[in-house]
């Protein structure tokens, strides 16, 4: 069965898994030691070295969900993005990122590259002709986001992959959005693939952690920036994660449906201006979206219209939370100004388009009739509250 190619639902449910020797339980046991042996021993196990028995396990199931070679799981989503350009980014070297990014990146990369004598520029927009446009000389890196957050555009993997290689340059792709349930990057030649498995992998929003999937020779590069960096997870959160990954597949299915559904019904509603779903046929890289994804994520952003106030149509709501993150079960929607992009100037926000008035709607696995409802009776709160105002 080990040779055998194995479905994405029995690989997130036993890839990876430990074996209970001593009593034989459904599920694999725990190792919270954080001291191992270091004589008569095959490997002298540390957790700030990413190999105690639970994470070398879990890396297995990552690797074989995004069909790399090897896998490593850090503390946070950060920790992963920022370890995994820094192992491949040194004084005089150039990276180009794309415009439309997770605002976390973009603080990282404006906040701290210069320092390490590292320059930088960002694509005017997310083709491949952008991010042509931009690359120099010293360019080590390209560094790509699709489906994006918040405003899920689309970027051609095989194109920025066939310019990568075109001009030997590494690509890497935070895959967070789409999970490896929608996605696989690595199928289209991107180098290295990364996660916050805050979300999907996490998935009850209770777990915070980073991935970083690549090739055996990449990762041990990675390897070496991560045991100076020290972003490792504790062995508690990585079985919590183990047993979470479990039912991504089935979740985020179930999430799937439901964002398709939401985006259908958001862009028939008056209030709605505009809905940001590449599910949706008028968004305009549903063709490329069906080419590269298996299925068009549990996200989706739209724009009220503007005489509808945010602030107060968050505070009616009763089932759907206004929360921050995303990915979990239960349904979410937060102001990107205010969270994921809050790091970010009013003016760089406005060059990505993201305005205040835009809402990124994470969908759960509730029925979708509650959460029409939900919406519609917040929706009637605050036009009521405005003719009355």
């Amino acid at each position: 069965m080990d040779n055998v190619k194995k479905g994405v639902n029995t690989i997130c449910t036993h890839t990876g898994e430990l074996e209970d020797k001593t009593f034989k339980g459904a599920v694999s046991p725990l190792y919270m030691s954080t001291s191992y042996a270091f004589e008569d021993v095959d490997v002298k196990r540390y957790p700030r070295y990413f190999n105690t028995p639970n994470q070398e396990a879990l890396c297995k199931k990552l690797a074989a969900l995004e069909h790399t070679e090897a896998a490593l799981i850090f503390g946070s989503g950060m920790a992963a993005i920022s370890t995994a350009l820094m192992s491949f980014l040194q004084a005089g070297d150039h990276i180009v990122l794309q415009q439309t990014l997770y605002g976390g990146t973009y603080n990282f990369v404006v906040t701290q590259l210069e320092k390490y004598g590292i320059q930088y520029s960002f694509t005017e927009g997310w083709t491949v002709a952008d991010f042509q446009r931009e690359i120099r000389p010293n360019t080590k890196v390209v560094y790509l986001e699709t489906p994006s957050n918040p405003l899920l555009t689309i970027t051609d993997m095989t194109g920025v992959v066939e310019l990568s290689r075109k001009n030997k340059i590494l690509s890497i792709i935070d895959n967070t959005f789409a999970s490896p349930i929608n996605q696989n990057p690595h199928d289209f030649g991107v180098d290295v693939v990364l996660h916050s498995a805050t979300k999907y992998m996490g998935g009850h929003s209770d777990i915070c952690a980073g991935v970083v999937t690549g090739s055996q020779e990449i990762m041990d590069q990675v390897f070496q920036t991560a045991i100076c960096f020290g972003g490792s997870l504790s062995d508690y959160t990585v079985w919590l994660l183990e047993r979470s990954i479990k039912t991504m597949g089935i979740r985020v299915r179930a999430q799937n449906e439901n964002a398709m559904k939401m985006a259908t019904y958001l862009d028939n509603k008056s209030e709605v201006e505009k809905v940001y779903y590449p599910g949706l046929e008028t968004h305009p890289d549903h063709e490329l979206a069906k080419s590269q994804m298996n299925g068009f994520g549990g996200m989706l952003s739209f724009e009220l219209n503007p005489d509808i106030d945010v602030s107060l149509f968050f505070q009616h709501l009763k089932l759907i939370k206004p929360s921050m993150s995303l990915a979990g079960i239960e349904s979410t929607m937060l102001s990107p100004t205010k969270t994921s992009h809050a790091l970010m100037s009013p003016e760089d926000r406005k060059k990505q388009g993201i305005k205040d008035s835009l809402i990124r709607f994470s969908l759960g696995i509730e029925e979708m009739d509650d959460l029409t409802k939900d919406i519609e009776q917040a929706l009637e709160q605050v036009k009521n509250l405005t003719v009355h105002a």
